[in-house]
C-alpha cells in the first residue's frame, strides 16, 4: 500500500499521520519517534520530511 499525506490527523503536513496509517500506528507513536530520530541524527529528520512534504500524495 502506497503511503499517503493525512487529511484528517495532520500536525504540519499529514506526513506522520499519513505514514502511520499504514502499520496501524497512532500517529502521536511515530510523531515521537520522528522528533527522537531527528534530534539525534543532527536534524536530518527535518530535511527528510520536507521532501517526504513534497513528494506524498495528499490522500483524497
Amino acid at each position: 500500500m502506497k503511503a499517503c499525506r493525512s487529511s484528517g490527523d495532520h500536525r504540519i503536513a499529514g506526513v506522520c499521520g499519513g505514514m502511520a496509517e499504514n502499520p496501524g500506528w497512532p500517529p502521536f507513536r511515530l510523531r515521537v519517534v520522528w522528533v527522537l530520530a531527528t534530534i539525534f541524527t543532527a536534524f536530518a529528520g527535518v530535511i527528510i520530511y520536507l521532501a517526504l512534504w513534497f513528494l506524498m500524495p495528499k490522500a483524497p
